[in-house]
């Protein structure tokens, strides 16, 4: 091996195959930021994450409806609640 040769192979740059390039997190679309609804999570039947409960929690106590936070809800459950507090909605 050359000296050239082996300059040329240390400084080579790794390829992006063409599945690396459509893997959308390896490269996302930009313009694809749909939001999925939790009614369609395929997780959303498991217990809410402990960060949903906390922030659940916190809102409940913000706006005032302790009733609002169940400690029972689902992830997808957990999600709406969240955002109809965000949104003032409340339960």
């Amino acid at each position: 091996m050359t000296a050239n040769s082996k300059a040329q192979q240390g400084s080579a740059k790794p390829h992006k195959g063409a599945a690396e390039a459509q893997n959308p997190k390896t490269n996302p679309d930009p313009s694809d930021n749909q939001i999925k609804d939790p009614e369609d999570w395929v997780t959303g039947d498991e217990p809410m994450t402990g960060a949903q409960a906390s922030y659940l929690k916190t809102l409940s106590e913000q706006a005032h409806k302790p009733e609002a936070f169940d400690p029972d809800l689902d992830k997808a459950e957990a999600s709406k609640r969240i955002d109809e507090l965000k949104q003032g909605k409340g339960h």
